[in-house]
């Protein structure tokens, strides 16, 4: 059974998440404090699929705990909640390494469809390696057994999103592609916003390019997406 690890203050929300996701067969632990959800995530040996964190949290915020989260588990899929709709809680969460947000107030369906794409990807970290063994493009190796990047034969600590989009990018060299089509690829059909790809692309940019403000690898193609340059 898929574990889910709930950080929300609010008793009422709290509760409405825990049920719906049980309901949807996944085991929960849930709190309401971040530090409570770091102290849990470290107890049980860090062996969850996916983090639901609250942006707004007595004592450290969702922001601290996602970030921490993130340094501990680069596998961890982690959705930030946030009551507020400004840009910047978005992009906050995601270049601190979250994987996806949901803006409240959400619906029962909603919530467990990003939970439910979220497990997919992760499950797919655990699956039976392919057949290829590695994808190259100039000095960068991105290996599809131990899924891992090196550049150079340096390693780069890529999320289970920034793994994904590297494949991607990889399998279609010098290939514009689309932000909606990288959407559905890599988030799937529940509903994200292209916004997570604009910044998880920004996020990976600092990892791989020498200079992340004038890229060479991963370039944008204006008002279409992005596209992997050899």
């Amino acid at each position: 059974m898929k574990k889910i690890l709930v950080c929300e203050d609010e008793d009422a929300i709290r509760e409405f998440v825990v049920i719906n996701l049980r309901r949807s067969g996944y085991e929960v632990r849930d709190v309401s404090s971040g530090e409570d959800a770091l102290a849990v995530f470290e107890r049980e040996g860090g062996q969850f699929h996916v983090a639901l964190l609250d942006v707004m949290l007595p004592g450290i915020d969702g922001f601290a705990v996602c970030k921490k989260l993130r340094e501990l588990s680069s596998t961890l899929g982690i959705i930030m909640l946030s009551a507020k709709s400004q840009e910047m809680d978005k992009v906050n969460g995601l270049m601190l390494g979250a994987d996806d947000y949901v803006t409240k107030p959400f619906s029962p369906s909603e919530l467990v469809a990003r939970v439910d794409a979220v497990v997919r990807r992760v499950s797919l970290l655990s699956a039976a390696p392919q057949q290829e063994e590695a994808l190259v493009s100039g000095p960068f190796v991105l290996n599809l057994r131990s899924r891992t990047l090196t550049k150079n034969g340096d390693p780069i600590e890529l999320t289970q999103v920034e793994f994904h989009l590297m494949k991607l990018f990889l399998k279609n060299v010098n290939t514009a592609l689309e932000r909606s089509e990288l959407l559905r690829q890599v988030w799937g059909d529940n509903g994200s916003d292209v916004k997570v790809v604009d910044v998880n692309i920004r996020r990976l940019r600092m990892k791989v390019e020498d200079d992340p403000s004038t890229p060479n690898y991963i370039t944008t193609v204006w008002g279409y997406g992005y596209r992997w340059k050899a």
